[in-house]
């Protein structure tokens, strides 16, 4: 199940192979009893939802003691799998539907993955500050900037600095450019070869 990470990411610890290898019985497991992962593309899990939510390690490694917020996480898709990668990060998952956290709180824990926190509110009851922010399409850009810009610090905590990452497929010029932000756009294709990846996109903006 691993072999698609292991293709892209050689240098994982033993530890992160067996906390990666854990998440396919893990989502399994609780997508059996709370539906967050799509039943027609499970069997893709770790190509559409794992090495998916990786393609941000490969545009920004995060620093030790960086602050990452997911918003809208979920299942836990991009922090789960980054979370794993980034074990000296910290990690919050954020979504306002109860039961997607409790599949997140639970794939954690099964997997021994300790520096997430994962919190059932909304974003804009977050009073606390953060180095990035990471989604997966989970609304428009113009929505997801005026939802996070005020929770991000300016710096830097990893290799490129702070900001948002986000994950987004099609076409996207005139989304992005309604945010009034400058936007590097990086293409996934060109660093995972699956067809699943031919118009998935990392989208990133400095704060």
């Amino acid at each position: 199940m691993t072999d698609c990470i292991l293709k892209y990411f050689p240098d994982l610890t033993e530890r992160q192979k067996q906390q990666f290898e854990a998440l396919g019985a893990l989502y399994a497991d609780w997508n059996s009893k709370i539906n967050v992962v799509s039943r027609k593309d499970f069997d893709q899990l770790y190509v559409r939802h794992i090495l998916h939510s990786l393609a941000i390690a490969r545009i920004c490694s995060f620093d030790a003691g960086a602050r990452i917020i997911d918003v809208g996480c979920g299942g836990g898709f991009p922090s789960i799998p980054l979370a794993i990668l980034f074990p000296e990060a910290r990690f919050t998952a954020v979504d306002s539907i109860a039961k997607k956290t409790t599949v997140v709180r639970g794939v954690a824990e099964g997997a021994g993955i300790g520096n997430i926190e994962v919190l059932n509110t909304r974003v804009e009851q977050i009073d606390r500050r953060f180095d990035y922010a990471v989604s997966r399409a989970v609304t428009d850009m113009s929505t997801f900037v005026k939802w996070v810009w005020p929770r991000l610090e300016a710096g830097r905590h990893g290799t490129l600095p702070n900001g948002i990452l986000y994950l987004k497929g099609g076409d996207l010029a005139e989304e992005l450019a309604l945010t009034r932000k400058r936007w590097d756009i990086y293409p996934i294709s060109e660093f995972f070869d699956e067809e699943f990846f031919e118009t998935k996109k990392v989208v990133y903006t400095q704060r």
